[in-house]
């Protein structure tokens, strides 16, 4: 696929997605949905870890608004079956550890798509906003799964109906995402974590992710049953052999991936 929307690159082994509206912050439509998903499912065949993140001073608005004609006549829920749901799936299924590198404003559909990711690290200047009860709507795109399991249910409950941003310090200290980290070392840190990721134990990062979803889902007997299953498969890995040796040895694994 031609990309149009986004920038798709690939680079020691991390696939960078650069949303690419900056004129429109970003802001998500038709076009963009269907080739971000395209991108994601590229990226877990092809690299070891996914960045996820913004041109500009935004990294997403979400759901694009600027045609009035065609917001008017919008069947949000066909939108949402058939072109968020398909994006979202691609980013919680992704079998590789997946980044949003949150470098300004999320807000709508752009926040949760940033909180779908298996880790969100921010700018100190971006921040979080579930702007959706501003038009009368609800939080969709995943936030009402994503927030009250990150947040707790009174915070999710009060930045849904109050529709106020949270800044990416206070959605780091409530838990929301990962870390903030200051605007200067931004980039340069996001990509070090993203290395990180991509140098490490791939096939055990998949379980990780594995077992931490089906976990609201699970009972005690049923995860730990799961995780008994997934260790097997992760004890069978090169990956662990390399792991042990080199714990033995005293020196830095050297991971494959396998």
């Amino acid at each position: 696929m031609q990309y149009d929307t986004i920038r798709y690159s690939l680079r020691d082994d991390i696939a960078i997605v650069t949303f690419r509206r900056p004129e429109v912050m970003n802001a998500l439509n038709t076009q963009m949905r269907a080739e971000l998903t395209h991108a994601v499912k590229s990226a877990g065949e092809e690299a070891r870890v996914l960045v996820l993140t913004g041109k500009g001073r935004a990294f997403c608005s979400g759901q694009d608004l600027g045609d009035r004609a065609a917001v008017s006549n919008i069947d949000l829920e066909r939108v949402l079956r058939e072109e968020y749901e398909p994006l979202l799936r691609e980013i919680t299924d992704c079998p590789i550890p997946t980044i949003s590198a949150v470098n300004g404003a999320a807000a709508g559909a752009g926040a949760n798509l940033a909180l779908a990711a298996d880790v969100v690290i921010a700018a100190e200047s971006a921040s979080f906003l579930q702007a959706f009860a501003r038009i009368g709507l609800i939080p969709d795109a995943g936030g009402t799964y994503w927030l009250p399991r990150q947040v707790g249910l009174a915070r999710a409950m009060g930045a849904a109906l109050f529709a106020e941003p949270v800044s990416a310090r206070q959605a780091a200290e409530w838990g929301m995402i990962w870390e903030a980290v200051p605007d200067a070392d931004f980039e340069a840190h996001w990509y070090a974590r993203a290395a990180q990721l991509a140098q490490g134990p791939t096939a055990a990062y998949a379980r990780i992710k594995q077992a931490m979803r089906a976990s609201f889902a699970n009972d005690l007997e049923a995860q730990l049953d799961l995780e008994a299953h997934l260790q097997g498969e992760a004890g069978r890995t090169r990956d662990f052999k390399e792991g042990v040796l080199a714990f033995l040895e005293k020196r830095p694994a050297r991971y494959e991936g396998r």
